[in-house]
């Protein structure tokens, strides 16, 4: 394989571009577990009806991990959306309308999400007391078995050459509660900066899924602290700023 050119650059692994193929390489000290945990999951996403790129090989490329993909061709969500920002609405519309598709499928062999952001509560460095009180906040949500992508932000959309926009990046997958997957999108365009974009993303998706907003929030400081275990120093100070937030307007 030809590892020439870059796609993109993400902790600890690198993405590039091999003809047809993206070749998501993986840094020697990362978990090997994990890798393995990560294509498995992406394969059983394949058995949806979902639109994603079809995994075609795990390997070893220089002592390292790597998952070889299907390239996609085409321009990502966020390219679009800068591209031209007077179809935000049009863009931010068919963003809700996927992530809506990918909950509305099941695979029964995912991983519990309620399981994943409790051990990852338990991780952070929170006091006791806080740590108790979401960990009961958590229990009490109601359990789902929605697929749940978990990083569902408009870079990890591609849209083809023929239209069709194709959904990446399924090493967070889940299986449980939507609104948290909301919450999730939710957070991370207010760590992008864009707050506007995120309210507007917020009351959008629950008008359209009939999914009242007051639900939603009540999964922020849940989400907050299980993404905060392992975000960039400036990213943790955010997302804990949220942990402690109790009352919503």
């Amino acid at each position: 394989m030809k590892l020439e050119k870059v796609i993109a650059v993400r902790t600890s692994k690198t993405i590039y571009r091999d003809g047809d193929y993206a070749v998501k390489v993986f840094d020697k000290e990362y978990s090997k577990a994990d890798i393995l945990n990560e294509a498995l999951n992406h394969a059983r996403v394949e058995d949806t009806a979902l639109h994603i790129p079809k995994i075609i090989e795990v390997k070893m490329i220089d002592g390292k991990w790597a998952i070889v993909t299907e390239f996609i061709e085409g321009k990502t969500l966020a390219q679009l959306m800068e591209e031209h920002p007077e179809k935000e609405d049009e863009y931010l519309e068919l963003f809700i309308k996927l992530q809506m598709e990918v909950h509305a499928q099941k695979s029964p062999m995912l991983n519990k999400l309620k399981d994943k952001m409790s051990r990852k509560i338990s991780e952070t460095a929170l006091d006791a007391t806080t740590r108790y009180d979401l960990h009961t906040t958590l229990e009490g949500m109601p359990k789902h078995n929605k697929i749940c992508h978990g990083d569902f932000n408009p870079t990890n959309i591609i849209i083809n050459k023929e239209g069709v926009p194709y959904i990446l990046d399924w090493s967070h997958v889940t299986q449980g509660n939507a609104s948290a997957d909301v919450a999730r999108t939710y957070l991370l365009f207010h760590l992008d900066e864009k707050k506007e974009l995120a309210e507007k993303y917020l009351n959008r998706f629950c008008l359209l899924s009939d999914t009242a907003k007051q639900y939603v929030q009540k999964w922020i400081p849940i989400v907050a602290a299980s993404q905060s275990v392992k975000g960039r120093t400036e990213e943790k100070e955010l997302l804990l700023s949220w942990v402690s937030v109790v009352d919503y307007q």
